[in-house]
């Protein structure tokens, strides 16, 4: 394909991630954000052996593998009778895999100094909010009306709340799911924890708590781990209403050992409220627009599969624009490349997360007693471990990616 002059909106990791891609491959590439300093949004979240994949592919593994915390397993108990009611590890897969856990802030420092490195035109306090094609060529509008150049191609990375994927063929809106939850990025309190593991406690599906190691979010800072508590967004001003005692006696009564963290948080403003919605664009793609990441499709993250599908599609629209001759065949190849894996996984985040999530009494009763039992035993197992990695089907053959011999690369 010719060298295209190509606008990227969204400067997270999906944005930045397909902008190194496009970039190094010879094209022009400007990416527009709308914050006046690129910086991360969130907490923590586990790099699969999917997205992991493709930041080896992107030659960066080495530096996130440095600031992120290598995850061995998931394990979920019980908050009153302490049973074991989830047990994932990693190696109940061939191979060596396992996840690692970062900082958000590391993923986007990482990913960000890559662009800075290639040299990628970053055009920062510019909000996109519309689009337009004249010419066969696209014009990004800001939300003040303004154009902001002429593209051969848009490639909207900017989120679940995208204002572009309007454009797209078949447009639709994420369904707001009943749960959200807290969350927090805090010095790392290790006495009762496992380094190597998400720990979570449930109490039916109506109380999740989590703590997960997520490393540093630079190389000088020290550990670090996210932790969170769902909780209904409609339900919020009630529980600031009672107070943050009675918030952290609640939370104490399901897990006492995270009195380490609660002591850590001095108002409800040290937490962050993360609000999820489910949908999947059934085309993420329009006429000279191509949607990436949350926009194209979000979850709840129950099975933390969000930043892997975005690096993912990076991937893969950089995998169609090398592979095809104009930019309509290469939109075409993108959807064919990710629509089968996109669409397992988008069915059982949305068929797990009312056992994890939601008011059900009958759910979390099959959760710990028959799940929780045929989890023990092969395929269940493996089956389990690669739902986590988001290898259930191969992501891999369809975006040109080899996926990396993992043994001995996760430095433990």
């Amino acid at each position: 394909m010719r060298v295209l002059d190509i606008a990227v909106v969204g400067a997270g990791p999906a944005g930045l991630a397909v902008a190194l891609y496009l970039a190094r491959a010879g094209h022009r590439v400007t990416i527009f954000e709308r914050f006046e300093k690129p910086a991360p949004v969130g907490s923590g979240l586990i790099l699969q052996p999917t997205g992991l994949a493709v930041l080896h592919d992107l030659g960066l593994f080495s530096e996130i593998l440095a600031l992120g915390a290598t995850i061995e397993r998931l394990r979920g108990t019980d908050a009153r009778s302490g049973r074991t009611v989830l047990d994932v590890r990693y190696d109940a897969l061939p191979g060596g895999r396992f996840g690692l856990a970062v900082h958000r802030a590391a993923l986007f420092g990482v990913l960000f100094r890559a662009a800075r490195r290639q040299g990628i035109a970053i055009e920062t306090g510019t909000e996109i909010g519309a689009m337009d094609v004249t010419g066969g060529r696209a014009a990004p509008i800001t939300t003040e009306g303004r154009v902001a150049g002429r593209f051969d191609l848009i490639i909207d990375a900017s989120g679940a709340r995208s204002r572009l994927k309007r454009f797209a063929r078949k447009p639709s809106d994420p369904r707001p799911l009943a749960y959200g939850a807290f969350w927090a990025s805090l010095p790392w309190r290790g006495d009762g924890f496992d380094a190597h593991a998400l720990v979570q406690r449930y109490s039916r599906a109506s109380v999740m708590i989590g703590v997960l190691p997520i490393g540093r979010p630079d190389p000088e800072s020290g550990p670090m781990a996210a932790f969170f508590w769902s909780i209904k967004p409609d339900d919020v001003q009630k529980v600031r209403a009672a107070g943050l005692s009675a918030w952290k006696d609640r939370v104490a009564g399901f897990w006492p050992d995270c009195a380490a963290y609660l002591d850590q948080i001095g108002s409800f403003d040290d937490l962050t409220l993360a609000r999820y919605g489910h949908h999947t664009l059934a085309r993420p793609v329009g006429l000279r627009l191509a949607v990436i990441g949350d926009g194209a499709h979000s979850t709840s993250p129950q099975l933390g599969q969000g930043a892997n599908m975005a690096l993912l599609d990076a991937r893969a629209l950089a995998h169609a624009l090398a592979t095809t001759e104009d930019v309509d065949a290469a939109l075409s190849a993108y959807v064919r490349m990710r629509r089968r894996h996109v669409r397992v996984f988008q069915a059982m985040s949305w068929m797990f997360t009312p056992f994890y999530q939601s008011d059900s009494r009958v759910l979390p009763f099959l959760r710990d007693r028959l799940v929780a039992t045929v989890a023990r035993v092969e395929p269940a197992q493996k089956f389990l471990a690669s739902m986590v990695a988001g290898t259930v089907i191969d992501p891999f053959e369809r975006i040109g990616l080899t996926e990396p011999s993992w043994e001995g690369m996760s430095g433990t």
